[in-house]
């Protein structure tokens, strides 16, 4: 528990696993083949999206466990929220000790052995564009700032990688929509490099923004 919420990663893109292994078995037929073991092509479709989403969900677990000891530390620290007004949801959402800025943290599992990178400004794991999921972190920022009533600069979008390696250790990259930078980098620079930013704590008014966030963003429920 953390603040009086269940700490849990994951769950929305667990529920989405499920989702699709079942609507791709829905109907008599498909379901006597899943039961033969054969597997249509569509099925095979759903089969290899929810993988991925399992693939997901295990890494936003690992992400909350690197994330845990930072509560000792006056972090308050949320995972798998709801984006108000949206579908999209929150993988992990913090508000530092100082009680004066939020961190919207998004987790990758990118393909291990393929370095992340900038190419002329956009964000590559290996030869594919992964921009667009950097565009994603900074849109969820910049809707969480409106949503809480901050202002742009109070709300940090970062994007951590599992298993790509990040070139150079840390990349910061530009975002149509956001004025200030996307900061990608690997899970063992992440704590380090939230234990470093808060400069003071005010253990009050971390706890009242804190109590804002979770009136506002709410848990997902499976």
């Amino acid at each position: 528990m953390a603040g009086g919420r269940p700490v849990s990663a994951g769950r929305s893109a667990d529920a989405w696993a499920r989702q699709l292994h079942a609507g791709a078995r829905r109907g008599l037929w498909r379901r006597v083949l899943a039961w033969l073991g054969v597997r249509g092509r569509s099925v095979r479709r759903a089969d290899a999206h929810a993988a991925r989403a399992e693939h997901g969900a295990e890494g936003e677990r690992m992400t909350a466990g690197l994330l845990r000891p930072l509560e000792a530390a006056g972090w308050h620290v949320r995972h798998d929220l709801v984006l108000p007004g949206s579908r999209a949801n929150l993988d992990h959402v913090l508000v530092s000790p100082c009680g004066t800025a939020v961190v919207v943290l998004d987790t990758k599992r990118w393909r291990r052995g393929w370095p992340t990178q900038l190419v002329r400004g956009r964000v590559y794991c290996g030869a594919e564009d992964r921009h667009r999921q950097v565009e994603a972190v900074a849109s969820y920022a910049r809707r969480v700032a409106v949503a809480l009533g901050l202002p742009a600069g109070a709300v940090w979008p970062l994007l951590v990688v599992h298993g790509s390696p990040i070139v150079g250790g840390w990349l910061e990259a530009r975002a149509p929509g956001w004025d200030g930078v996307v900061h990608i980098l690997g899970p063992g620079l992440l704590v380090p490099t939230l234990a470093a930013a808060p400069r003071q704590r005010d253990p009050r008014r971390a706890a009242a923004l804190a109590a804002h966030v979770d009136q506002v963003l709410r848990p997902y429920n499976s």
